[in-house]
């Protein structure tokens, strides 16, 4: 099993190009990654994972149901995921379309299950964001995201 995973859902592309994107920069850094869709993950395997990075896009200022409903069942494992490394990112249709509640409301959800949340002071503080497709500085916050990420949990050991 890989170090971190990476979960998304994306109905047109530009999420899951997000998520290849940050799975590069986990790459760069020497950590193995896995990249799952999120119809294809198990609430089971946030358990065998150090961090874990979700993408979503954003649908009424929220994440996709799909998202939600996958962190819905990871209760199952509540007070088990406590010290892991979490993350997120999202993309939206247009500037203004809800990107930052919808990585909020991921976070929360990691922040609930006692994940470690590393911010960011320059760029997508709370995670990348996208409007429709990643262009470059997107795709370069992805990639930067998954080197923070990986050198957070080469750090906590």
């Amino acid at each position: 099993m890989s170090e971190i995973l990476v979960i998304y859902f994306s109905e047109t592309g530009n999420t899951e190009k997000m998520a290849h994107s940050v799975a590069e920069g986990v790459k760069a850094e020497g950590v193995t990654v896995e990249v799952k869709k999120v119809a294809d993950a198990s609430v089971d395997e946030l358990l065998e994972v150090k961090g874990v990075i979700i993408g979503s896009p954003t649908y009424f200022g929220a994440m996709a149901a799909q998202v939600k409903s996958f962190l819905d069942k990871s209760v199952k494992h509540f007070g088990k995921l406590e010290g892991k490394v979490g993350a997120g990112f999202a993309s939206s249709g247009m500037l203004g379309g809800g990107n930052e509640t919808t990585v909020l409301s991921i976070l929360e959800a990691l922040l609930i299950h006692g994940m470690i949340v590393q911010g960011d002071t320059g760029g997508g503080h709370y995670g990348p964001v996208a409007v429709g497709a990643p262009d470059e500085r997107g795709t370069e916050e992805c990639k930067k995201l998954g080197q923070k990420v990986a050198r957070l949990i080469k750090k906590l050991g």
